[in-house]
């Protein structure tokens, strides 16, 4: 007897930081993904929570509508519900909660809480349409890094993994952030820095290149530390 396996709808809704996003997936291929962004964080050099939240509020609604539509189908097509339950800023986590609660009960159909961190490393699995790649084989080591985690995960398989190495303080992110607010280059940091230390020449302006102390590896742990490279590069400035 021949199964036929019928694909799986699930749309997935992320709102642990600043941006607003949602996407449609059939199995583990990407239909639609679609991101609002938050200008309004620029005027302050970083997120601010409460502000965060509010857009949140506003983008959602357009946002997951706009995702269903890319993806060419309808929201009674949709098998299943995933959301960020966490880490990330409470009230932003909680607009996108709210909402995927609201709409798995309408429909009728499974929610699934997602921890964001875990989902970092697992959209490796993560296809295109009409793309083929090779996926990852387990096991294997995964190095997170954004604006509020930095960490060096073992992955032995889906639901395994191990942290062995994580920032003792602030993320990479976060340290690019508040560079780039000290030096007043404009948010989010890491491009606008990234950008400069290309143009960078030491030779043609006639200065000698700036030493900053790398993130310390802490043995046996590998532990990462920030705020020594922050506190280095407000002393130069």
């Amino acid at each position: 007897i021949e199964t036929i396996f019928m694909p799986k709808y699930i749309l997935g809704i992320e709102s642990s930081c600043d941006d607003t996003s949602a996407a449609v997936l059939r199995d583990n291929v990407v239909l639609s993904n679609i991101i609002a962004n938050q200008q309004v964080h620029k005027d302050y050099g970083g997120v601010v929570p409460e502000l965060a939240s509010r857009a949140h509020q506003q983008n959602i609604i357009p946002v997951i509508d706009k995702a269903i539509k890319t993806a060419n189908i309808s929201k009674n097509d949709l098998d299943a519900i995933a959301y960020t339950r966490g880490p990330g800023l409470l009230g932003s986590l909680l607009v996108g909660s709210s909402f995927a609660k609201a709409l798995s009960l309408g429909l009728g159909i499974p929610l699934i809480e997602v921890n964001h961190l875990k989902a970092h490393i697992l959209s490796h699995f993560v296809v295109q349409e009409n793309s083929i790649r090779k996926l990852p084989s387990f096991p294997f080591l995964c190095l997170t890094v954004s604006g509020g985690h930095t960490q060096l995960i073992k992955v032995s398989d889906f639901d395994t993994m191990e942290i062995i190495g994580q920032t003792i303080d602030d993320a990479a992110g976060e340290a690019f952030d508040k560079a780039a607010k000290l030096l007043e280059v404009g948010y989010p940091g890491g491009p606008e820095i990234s950008k400069l230390a290309s143009q960078f020449n030491a030779t043609s302006v006639g200065e000698e290149k700036i030493n900053l102390p790398r993130p310390m590896i802490y043995s046996p742990d590998f532990d990462f530390s920030f705020s020594g490279l922050k506190t280095a590069i407000r002393y130069e400035i």
